[in-house]
């Protein structure tokens, strides 16, 4: 199988199919991601930014880099939020090729730490995060990971 990772303010015909498919993930409303998508692609400044894998048409996953991923620290940002790969499609390295994308990118924008939420415990160490502390979120604790360059 094989796939490209796009970053979408070099292909703004992918947004509104990829607010679509983020939104169907995680059941926030599409005009959120688009909002923050057509944001990314004024080019003020380098967050937010928004990735996703393709097969041809087909989003296989995604991610992005926001502000802050609804936890109570703002001063750990930017984060990385919205990390998913589609069911028939994990363990085939995509996310973590999203990841590197992602740290490379951001990089390259004059960001060197980024910051990650999650409730998993192993899978982001792979790729060079390192646990940091835990945070609040609106539903609960969530461990925070930071990736330094």
């Amino acid at each position: 199988m094989g796939y490209e990772i796009v970053l979408l303010r070099e292909r703004p015909e992918l947004v509104p199919g990829a607010a679509k498919w983020f939104s169907h993930c995680f059941g926030i409303p599409e005009g959120e991601y688009l909002k923050s998508m057509e944001e990314m692609l004024e080019g003020r400044k380098p967050v937010p930014q928004w990735y996703v894998a393709v097969d041809g048409e087909n989003i296989l996953g995604g991610m992005g880099v926001i502000e802050n991923d609804f936890h109570n620290r703002p001063d750990l940002s930017p984060n990385v939020c919205a990390v998913y790969t589609d069911e028939p499609y994990r363990g085939r390295g995509i996310a973590g090729a999203l990841l590197e994308t992602v740290c490379e990118d951001m990089d390259k924008l004059g960001i060197d730490t980024l910051y990650l939420v999650t409730d998993h415990d192993s899978f982001y160490e792979r790729y060079g995060w390192e646990f940091y502390c835990m945070v609040e979120q609106e539903d609960g604790p969530g461990r925070m990971y930071i990736h330094k360059k």
